[in-house]
């Protein structure tokens, strides 16, 4: 959703911190440009403004100036004012109230309201253990309240069974009585929408509102109406007392101009971000994060917590100690190639390294895209579990022309996989020669192999020279280096990739050439 606006900011702050010195005129000049960059990407121009006349009052003072690197001063400033616009600290749905807690959905519809409703239980429910009532007040849309009942099903989460021509605020008093008999936690009411904003609607929101007393009313809103997202936000304001905003299709292409002004608008945090159609595509918004992620900074905590939710411990433990002792199977790296798909896969994983929106051309070009994945899983799965665990049998023609048959692959592909397996088999036995040391001792100590403990977080000094690494773009007739799985690359030592990876990247370290 950023990309455009993220391209744009960080070829602006480059520049400045390319110079030696500053002037208030190119302060000036600077700032114009964030403000033009900030306005294409759709953002309110009141909030633009205001933005920029914070950002510019504390870029031109005599401290920044002076300063030894004024650059990094202007973007270190730009960094706070987008995390102050985003709303500073991130906010979480709030359940502490006496059960059932009431949580109101309200938006337009189309904006993904129902889909998010599930999204939200089941999230509540198994983070933090709630026992779940959905009830739909939709009485309007066709079938919308046999849309809860499926999704509710597919993820265990009970609905209020639906009495035809009830209406909306009996609905309501049903669902709160039927959740306090039933001892629920929390009762979820998904209410209609329209495809515009209309009186009816609002009195209808209001009346349920005023039923319900619900402790949390969250607007979801799609992120990809840039403007109208914010005129959306801003008309239920002013009817009921929303409590937190819900975007959706974060995953697409908008310009990231309704998330940057919908807190400053209507003064409510962002609370979550839909990244997807799935059910457990639902992230915390943390404007610290989202704020990284703009100005190419990436977002290695993100990425640390979303491989240590996807990933499953016993089996990076079990693949640990296997590569230990040199040690790696084609399951393996099947498993690598699953966990990496968990995450995000390559689009996702690669969006939250450091420097990555600088290197957005050069990515493309190399086609660097989960399709490439899917295949390569495709094609391991294809093969018979003797043959997973002895790649050496593969070696006859007939045996990979079944494979590349199964697989609907090429036999290119299936001695891309056996090429990709053998180089790092290879690599496994060195690092297991090595001892402890490499992925393996990533793998090791984060799930407390031998009492390692977890891998240290990157410092500061990490990324910084991760990010100069990057600036210098991708080596000439790139191919994916470090044994990233999936991709068939060379290991490249001079790549930002060939470092320490986290467990299911297959970011394995590449060993230092032999002098």
């Amino acid at each position: 959703m950023f990309d455009g606006l993220s391209q744009k900011l960080t070829g602006i702050l480059d520049r400045l911190k390319g110079r030696g010195a500053l002037s208030t005129n190119d302060v000036n000049e600077a700032m114009r440009e964030v403000r033009r960059a900030l306005l294409e990407a759709d953002v309110a121009l009141d909030v633009v403004r205001a933005f920029i006349d914070r950002a510019s009052a504390r870029a031109v003072g005599q401290d920044v100036l002076r300063s030894v690197t004024p650059g990094q001063m202007v973007v270190k400033i730009v960094h706070d004012e987008l995390v102050a616009t985003l709303g500073g600290e991130g906010a979480v749905i709030d359940l502490e109230a006496t059960p059932p807690v009431a949580i109101m959905m309200v938006g337009l519809q189309g904006s993904g309201k129902t889909t998010t409703t599930a999204k939200i239980a089941k999230r509540l429910a198994e983070r933090q253990k709630k026992k779940i009532l959905m009830a739909s007040l939709d009485v309007r849309r066709p079938a919308a309240q046999e849309q809860l009942r499926i999704l509710g099903a597919q993820i265990g989460i009970d609905t209020l069974p639906v009495i035809a021509g009830q209406l909306p605020v009996a609905i309501t008093e049903r669902a709160l009585t039927a959740a306090r008999l039933g001892g629920y936690d929390v009762v979820m009411l998904d209410t209609a929408g329209r495809t515009t904003l209309d009186e009816e609607m609002m009195v209808e929101a209001a009346n349920v509102a005023r039923a319900a007393n619900p402790h949390e009313i969250l607007l979801v809103a799609d992120s990809l109406t840039g403007q109208d997202a914010v005129n959306t936000a801003r008309a239920f304001s002013a009817r009921v007392s929303l409590t937190g905003i819900v975007l959706t299709r974060a995953d697409g292409d908008g310009r990231g101009g309704a998330a940057l002004s919908m807190r400053a608008v209507t003064g409510k945090p962002i609370k979550l971000l839909g990244v997807g159609e799935k059910l457990d595509e639902l992230e915390d918004f943390h404007p610290s994060r989202v704020a990284n992620r703009i100005l190419g900074m990436g977002d290695i905590v993100g990425l640390v917590e979303k491989a240590a939710e996807n990933i499953d411990a016993e089996k990076a433990a079990a693949m640990a100690r296997r590569m230990q002792k040199g040690e790696f199977s084609l399951d393996d790296l099947g498993q690598q190639l699953h966990q990496m798909m968990k995450i995000g896969g390559m689009s996702g994983v690669l969006g939250m390294l450091p420097g990555m929106a600088k290197m957005k051309n050069q990515l493309s070009a190399a086609q660097l895209d989960d399709k490439v994945l899917k295949r390569q899983i495709a094609v391991i799965s294809s093969m018979t579990p003797e043959e997973r665990r002895r790649p050496d049998k593969i070696l006859n023609f007939s045996r990979k022309k079944r494979i590349a048959r199964g697989a609907g692959a090429s036999l290119e592909d299936i001695n891309k996989v056996l090429k990709m397996h053998r180089g790092m088999a290879d690599m496994m036995k060195q690092m297991g020669k090595q001892g402890r040391g490499g992925m393996a001792g990533a793998l090791g100590g984060l799930f407390g192999i031998g009492g390692g403990g977890a891998p240290p977080m990157p410092s500061p000094e990490d990324i910084a020279a991760f990010e100069k690494q990057a600036k210098a773009g991708l080596p000439k007739g790139f191919s994916p280096p470090g044994g990233m799985p999936g991709l068939g690359g060379s290991t490249l030592n001079n790549s930002p990739f060939a470092r320490p990876g986290l467990p299911g990247l297959g970011g394995f370290p590449v060993p230092p050439k032999k002098k």
